[in-house]
């Protein structure tokens, strides 16, 4: 896997391309990155650091953005599908219409995120913080929530996911098993 820093990312950017996929981002500054509709398949973007950046429209699926700094982001539209976002930082991030199939989303931070219309189904959020997300019309179809904060989240269906005993309903009670 080829090694870029993320002022190398950035001016092939500028230049035109979009197509970054299969390449080892991991660690690299990118605040406020303008990445629209760009390429990251399969890539490693592990403890990147992409506060304020756009990726609306991005195709990140089955990207390493493990304990990657999402806060802020902008990926509405982002293809995430199968990703691992395990403990990343998608504090107030939006990702509305984003397809977070199947992805892995343990520890994950998204508290305040706008998730409005995406499809979660298979997604696991064990343990994460969804406090105050909204989540009007997501699809968490056998979404895993097992121990997930949901503590003042909006418009939760929560008919067709998966909860246990440790999670923390949108009203602050647990389920008593």
């Amino acid at each position: 896997m080829k090694k870029i820093s993320g002022a190398e990312l950035q001016a092939q950017y500028v230049s035109g391309k979009r197509d970054f996929s299969g390449l080892d981002l991991s660690g690299a500054e990118l605040f406020e990155a303008k990445l629209r509709g760009s390429e990251f398949i399969g890539s490693n973007l592990q403890k990147t650091y992409l506060p304020y950046s756009n990726l609306n429209q991005a195709q990140l699926q089955q990207a390493q953005l493990l304990s990657a700094e999402l806060s802020n982001a902008q990926l509405n539209q982002a293809n995430l599908s199968q990703a691992n976002l395990q403990e990343a930082n998608l504090f107030r991030a939006t990702l509305r219409h984003a397809n977070l199939q199947g992805a892995h989303l343990e520890g994950a931070n998204l508290q305040g995120a706008d998730l409005s219309g995406a499809d979660l189904s298979f997604a696991n959020f064990t343990n994460a913080n969804l406090s105050g997300a909204n989540l009007a019309r997501a699809n968490l179809t056998k979404a895993q929530l097992r121990g997930c904060n949901l503590f003042r989240a909006q418009n939760v269906d929560l008919s067709h996911a998966y909860v246990g005993s440790l999670t923390i309903y949108p009203d602050g009670h647990h389920q008593v098993n």
